[in-house]
């Protein structure tokens, strides 16, 4: 497929042609669906203090990860049903999802609910957990000699505007004086990274942390650059028309606490969580995964969202400067009636 760089008015398309695919493909012609379309008000009702019987939740759980997470830490008897686990991580997937109706709850980064504002499509943040450390490097295709940042000018770079893995290349091309023009974006999901990179299609992708020990036993060739670009938020978001069922709002705000004691029974565990998951379901082997485990973030739930805010005012500023966004106040992106429900649910020292 083309290449081209993402630049003057291409850039104001580039949302359409990334994340307007599937929408298009399901009648929406990359406009709102009808709820959004209508300005759906998001409900400031006091959140039930019981789930109503018979309340039932879709949740994404990518790789299967949540849900494993909660059979390992015990978690079996929930306060409602959960109808669906959802193998769906990747940002634009979510969003495409939420409009079917065939999700209702998943856990992100902080920028697809930036891409879901810009799309019109109504959907708030009601769980966060702060990440300090680093969860994606850059890999480069295979025989590059690519060693840093600073090289990225002039080079193809796997770019995914509606996911982690672009406002991390973003940050890193600023910090390192590099212009949106300096270089060439190339328009492709984080599924399809692996295999622009092993084609020779991009010189470099953004990587998960957990992919690039794979990458590099096979690519013997390719390496690794690390940055100290951090993508601050893990979160949970729900659609508009989910938070303003007062069942569903209910479930959602007792799930929140079982969401963040899964977070910390993971980090204090490691050795299960990389024999079952990483060795288990990824196929990495144990030195691999324990690589990987080393440099997990501590789970930091914040008891108020204000450095979130912040971030995520700067990620949505971030986008509007390159023209992939439209800027816009992010504070409306926050459901506050879920504000202090993660931090509450773990010990001290996951407060943050």
């Amino acid at each position: 497929m083309p290449s081209p760089t993402v630049s003057g008015f291409d850039r104001r398309l580039f949302l359409t042609s990334l994340l307007g695919v599937t929408a298009a493909a399901a009648g929406l012609s990359g406009c709102a669906d009808s709820s959004a379309a209508a300005g759906e008000t998001a409900s400031d009702a006091p959140l039930a203090t019981e789930v109503p019987a018979g309340t039932s939740l879709k949740i994404a759980s990518y790789q299967n990860a949540q849900q494993l997470q909660f059979e390992l830490a015990g978690f079996h008897d929930l306060p409602f049903k959960v109808s669906d686990w959802l193998n769906i991580g990747a940002g634009p997937d979510v969003i495409n999802a939420f409009r079917a109706k065939s999700l209702e709850v998943a856990n992100n980064a902080g920028i697809p609910p930036i891409q879901a504002h810009y799309q019109g499509f109504d959907a708030k943040i009601v769980a966060i957990n702060i990440t300090r450390k680093p969860n994606y490097l850059f890999a480069t295709k295979p025989g590059s000699d690519i060693r840093a940042v600073a090289d990225f000018q002039g080079k193809r770079l796997a770019f995914s505007q509606g996911q982690a893995q672009g406002v991390v290349l973003l940050r890193a091309l600023k910090k390192a004086g590099l212009a949106y023009d300096d270089v060439e974006l190339v328009p492709l999901t984080s599924n399809q990274f692996l295999t622009a990179l092993q084609s020779g299609q991009v010189d470099v992708a953004p990587l998960a942390n957990t992919q690039a020990p794979a990458y590099l036993a096979q690519y013997k060739s390719a390496r690794t650059i690390k940055t100290d670009v951090v993508d601050l938020l893990n979160l949970l978001w729900a659609p508009v028309s989910v938070l303003n069922d007062k069942a569903k709002a209910a479930a959602i705000a007792s799930y929140i606490p079982y969401w963040a004691k899964a977070q910390v029974w993971t980090y204090e565990h490691p050795d299960e969580w990389n024999e079952q998951f990483y060795v288990g379901t990824q196929n990495l082997t144990l030195a691999q995964a324990k690589a990987v485990t080393a440099l997990a973030n501590k789970p930091l739930f914040p008891p108020r969202w204000d450095e979130a805010i912040e971030w995520e005012q700067e990620t949505a500023d971030l986008l509007a400067e390159g023209g992939f966004v439209k800027k816009f106040d992010v504070s409306g992106l926050f459901d506050h009636r879920f504000e202090s429900i993660a931090a509450a649910a773990v010990p001290a020292e996951y407060r943050r």
